[in-house]
């Protein structure tokens, strides 16, 4: 509305002003059109500075556009006061519309915000606020409706839309037991949630914190920017009051009119507008762009950091890899591949070790547990169980040791699991990490960035860790470190850089979190992360792909070229424009082009920020 309202008053003005030159034969009309147009697009000016005034803000852009038209009027040229004036709301248009436009992209997680949820009590559904639900609560979920509140999912199957909280177009598919996030939308079926956090504590506020408070937190350019205005302000009326004054007193022949009027263009064009307004509207395009990549960065300060990385350190598990067991390889020493596997499902049936819970996936089918007998388990060595009457026993070579069996001699990355059936050595399994899909793309992505080194901090064994870092190709790898260790690697890494060079650390777990805040700027992987790990990081990646991290990059260095390139065209145009006025060879004409024209050059310029190629 306010924005409609503007331009209205903006086309009025314009036609008025421009009906003012068919009428020279009427000078007190055409006056009172200028006039009026002036005060269609003026007042609010002049309002602004008088408010500003009494409030101890004396020298702002507010101030100078009024004392510039209204000395002009003053001279006699009513068309160049209407004219700076006119111009100077064609460029504040423009910024609103570039401001609405960026800020489009972050409003458009607001839409994430739950309005309501269906709480099921005593076989009832009952409609309530999401801040009335409690952990432990059953929530109940329509096809359409966004999911209010984190938790897993105990009843029914569905394709859960979530975009808007990390990225990713394709639905994913959940059913009982699944966790699934609040902001995500519920696209076919009924599911019941058992609420896990409450509203307070959940994914979609923890987003909209970091999203609402990113733009408190200023990079170093827009903190110099501000200082500078509020400095150069009063240095520019300062001279414009001795440009206006002294030739005039001091030299003959030089005339008050001529000087005045080229002291109330100097004003004009010095007006610092395209700086104050394009440098922080980049930033904030660049993190709107971030976000839509599902890439949440808590500040501008960060934005401009992560363009001067010159080493990355990683996390291994959860970061670089899965973070899940799954088999790798199975071989048979006498059977073959498939029975192994199959007696080693059997058993470990019983059990609930993730290891055991990797085979039984790997294995596929359904168990019969009529064929399971005498089931033993033995903590931190492995099971046994009697299966259709064979003995089998599945675990390490400590297990194997104690039934007198051979064991798997070699060294692989993760863990090996020996089956001895009837007390004899006949196979082993290698469970392991695996290496998240896009962990390569991400290496890559980062060395060709001009990242000079990549290097991971890891607590798993030797063999696991260095077989990742093979994979991937990184620079350095140090494994078997306790959270201790690796702030001690982090300050030795933290050594290693140039000055002005910037240290990335990313991770996911709790015991990353003091890393996270040591380095120079944290990453933390996963919207469902450690909460600890979210809360110490200055950017998060949603989506959980580390090739996401090469992407931020490129945003923050796009985002502070075209930062630098309107501080050295604002400052470039306005100095050559400044020298011409001052030599009496710019008018208000001029002027006008140095101000509002470089404010809506830079401005557009600004909107760049918000796209990103993929």
């Amino acid at each position: 509305m306010k924005q409609k309202c503007r331009l209205r008053k903006i086309i009025i003005a314009a036609i008025l002003f421009i009906a003012a030159y068919f009428v020279p034969d009427f000078p007190e009309m055409r006056f009172a059109m200028f006039a009026a147009a002036y005060l269609l697009v003026g007042l609010e000016i002049i309002q602004k500075a008088l408010r500003n005034i009494f409030h101890g803000q004396v020298f702002d852009e507010n101030f100078l556009m009024s004392v510039a038209t209204l000395g002009a009027f003053a001279l006699g040229d009513y068309a160049e006061g209407v004219a700076v004036m006119l111009f100077y709301q064609v460029g504040e248009y423009f910024q609103s519309y570039a401001v609405a436009k960026s800020r489009k992209s972050i409003a458009g997680l607001m839409d994430i915000r739950p309005d309501y949820a269906n709480i099921k009590k005593g076989g009832k559904i009952i409609k309530a606020s999401p801040e009335e639900v409690i952990a432990g609560d059953v929530i109940v979920i329509r096809p359409g409706e966004k999911i209010p509140l984190d938790g897993t999912v105990t009843d029914g199957t569905s394709l859960i839309d979530t975009s808007a909280i990390t990225g990713e177009s394709l639905p994913r598919e959940v059913g009982e037991g699944d966790e699934v996030i609040s902001g995500c939308i519920n696209l076919n079926g009924v599911i019941e949630v058992a609420v896990s956090r409450t509203y307070g504590e959940s994914t979609v506020v923890k987003i909209l914190d970091l999203v609402e408070n990113a733009s408190s937190q200023k990079a170093k350019v827009e903190r110099f920017i501000t200082r500078f205005a509020r400095w150069y302000t009063p240095v520019v009326v300062i001279a414009a009051v001795a440009i206006a004054f002294l030739p005039p007193l001091l030299f003959a022949g030089e005339t008050f009119r001529d000087w005045i009027y080229r002291a109330l263009t100097f004003l004009v064009i010095s007006c610092p507008c395209a700086l104050v307004i394009s440098v922080p509207l980049s930033f904030f395009g660049g993190i709107g762009a971030a976000s839509r990549q599902g890439i949440l960065v808590k500040g501008s300060n960060y934005l401009q950091a992560l363009a001067e990385t010159e080493i990355v350190v990683f996390d291994k598990t959860g970061t670089l890899t899965k973070g899940s067991f799954s088999v790798v390889k199975v071989e048979g020493c006498g059977l073959p591949a498939p029975q192994v596997l199959e007696l080693a499902a059997y058993a470990g049936a019983h059990s609930s070790h993730p290891v055991s819970q990797s085979v039984r996936r790997a294995y596929g089918k359904e168990i019969d547990n009529s064929q399971i007998a005498d089931f033993k388990e033995f903590p931190g060595r492995g099971v046994s169980a009697r299966v259709n009457g064979i003995e089998v026993s599945l675990g390490n070579a400590r297990l194997m040791e104690q039934i007198k069996a051979d064991a798997y001699k070699g060294k692989l990355p993760g863990t090996i699991l020996n089956l001895a059936v009837d007390g004899k050595f006949s196979g082993w399994i290698q469970i392991a990490d695996e290496v998240k899909s896009d962990a390569l793309q991400a290496v890559k992505e980062l060395k060709a960035a001009a990242v000079r080194q990549i290097v991971m901090l890891t607590g798993d064994n030797k063999t696991a860790g260095q077989a990742v870092a093979e994979e991937l190709g990184l620079d350095e790898v140090h494994c078997e470190l306790l959270p201790a260790q690796k702030v001690e690697k982090m300050e030795q890494l933290l050594a290693e850089k140039s000055g002005q060079g910037k240290l990335v650390f990313v991770g996911d777990g709790i015991n990353d979190a003091p890393v996270l805040a040591r380095a120079d700027i944290g990453i933390a992987m996963g919207g469902i992360g450690s909460d600890a790990a979210v809360e110490a990081a200055d950017i998060v990646i949603m989506t959980d792909e580390p090739s996401k991290i090469a992407v931020a990059v490129r945003i923050s260095r796009k985002t502070l070229r075209i930062v630098r390139q309107n501080i050295a065209f604002a400052l470039g145009v306005k100095a050559i424009v400044l020298l011409l006025g001052v030599m009496g060879m710019a008018t208000m004409w001029e002027a006008v082009f140095a101000d509002v024209g470089v404010s809506v050059i830079a401005i557009l310029n600004s909107l760049r920020a918000l796209s990103i190629k993929k």
